[in-house]
């Protein structure tokens, strides 16, 4: 790689990525037929698109069945029913994710506590889980942060020894596979998002995969107003809701998982080579290597600043920036941390009927250190960086080389 120019662009220099990073969402022809057969074809909802890309979701990830929803937040809240988490239980989650992971847990009226993370990975802690299980806990969720699988291994004994349910949170996991098997396949569900930024996006929506046919039946269920199979249209045998994606938004994804494979070969490739440029730079730390992953989705790609330089990392980024390098710190609290867990602002006013109401629940004395850590040095590079030609890579490696190699000097 050629020398870097030490001029940093924060100071007036002209900035190492002076160019478009590739365009998000990505979409070509097939995107633009699939939406116009849909149009043209007066069937918008409740067809065959639904259930064919249903299955190709599945087949993809490795699973039986699969059930597609209106968002990554209600396949989370519909495996926490499926499950039978009930007002009262306690869920075990990362301090380190997106709200989604512990708000749906009080939607469905249980209590959600957090557990610390691995400072290389940042996914959950196994031992942390393991000091926050009482005779309350019903279910862990372990989240794959940025497409890296948690120690599922580890998380399924526990949930064995203690008689608990499991369930993933992959919205950042289409296509990360562990030992072979595929995310969201390594517990009794997984849930995905696809959001518009995700990896592969219809704007929004979901979809929660599983072997068992008799939670996807109920899952199922809970999105379509409560029918059963086999059931008259006007028939409601459990409680649900209209929860179902439309005809539109699986015809684009269907699209989007044909072109998931390249782009995920894309961002492994060249995540590998930021790797690389990165070990060059003694003021970063890069998380551990994943050898058991033979395929890793890369929904974002994440470094840590060494402990000397984390109260640095707002100018880093002002650096980052100016250099054309589009770098942000991601979640910048712990989850824990938000008011509506440190203010309790849920409850009847707020539209949720939670134990949180009552405040015997204190998440103000909450201190997970790693987490407390990574949430102030951690620096996030979106996914469709990853998508950049081979010339774009070669300068994002050098304008992270040369900010991060003057951090001192910051």
């Amino acid at each position: 790689m050629p020398s870097t120019d030490s001029a940093l662009a924060i100071n007036g220099s002209e900035p190492t990525c002076d160019f478009d990073w590739p365009r998000w969402p990505v979409h070509d022809s097939a995107e633009e037929t699939a939406i116009l057969e849909v149009l043209r074809s007066g069937k918008w909802w409740f067809g065959e698109r639904v259930k064919a890309f249903e299955n190709e979701f599945a087949n993809f990830q490795g699973a039986k069945f699969a059930v597609s929803c209106t968002n990554g937040t209600t396949a989370i809240e519909m495996a926490l029913r499926a499950t039978g988490v009930v007002e009262g239980d306690e869920v075990i989650v990362p301090c380190y994710s997106f709200i989604a992971t512990a708000s749906a847990v009080v939607t469905m009226g249980a209590i959600p506590v957090f557990a610390d993370i691995l400072p290389d990975t940042l996914c959950i802690d196994p031992a942390d889980v393991a000091k926050e299980i009482t005779s309350r806990t019903a279910a862990i969720i372990p989240v794959h942060v940025a497409g890296r699988v948690a120690d599922m291994d580890a998380i399924n004994s526990l949930a064995k020894q203690h008689n608990l349910k499991v369930f993933e949170d992959a919205a950042h996991a289409w296509g990360s596979r562990t030992n072979g098997q595929g995310a969201g396949t390594l517990s009794q569900a997984g849930t995905f998002s696809f959001q518009e930024t995700k990896n592969m996006t219809a704007g929004e929506g979901g979809i929660l995969v599983t072997d068992d046919e008799n939670l996807a039946d109920l899952c199922r269920s809970f999105t379509h107003c409560g029918r059963t199979k086999g059931s008259a249209w006007y028939d409601h045998d459990v409680l649900g809701s209209n929860l179902r994606l439309t005809e539109f938004q699986a015809a684009i994804l269907s699209a989007q998982l044909k072109r998931l494979p390249e782009q995920i070969a894309t961002r492994e490739r060249n995540a590998a080579r930021i790797d690389a440029a990165l070990t060059e730079v003694a003021s970063v730390q890069t998380l551990a290597a994943a050898p058991e992953m033979t395929r890793r989705s890369y929904h974002i790609y994440i470094f840590r600043m060494a402990p000397e330089f984390a109260d640095k990392r707002d100018t880093i980024l002002e650096a980052l920036n100016a250099e054309g390098i589009p770098a942000s710190a991601g979640w910048y609290r712990p989850l824990y941390r938000n008011r509506v867990f440190q203010d309790a602002h849920v409850g009847p006013a707020h539209g949720i009927k939670s134990p949180l109401a009552n405040k015997n629940v204190d998440y103000r004395s909450v201190e997970c250190p790693v987490c407390e850590s990574v949430c102030n040095d951690a620096i996030w590079i979106p996914q469709y960086v990853l998508l950049g030609s081979d010339e774009q890579l070669e300068k994002l490696c050098l304008g992270l080389q040369k900010v991060l190699k003057q951090v001192a000097n910051l």
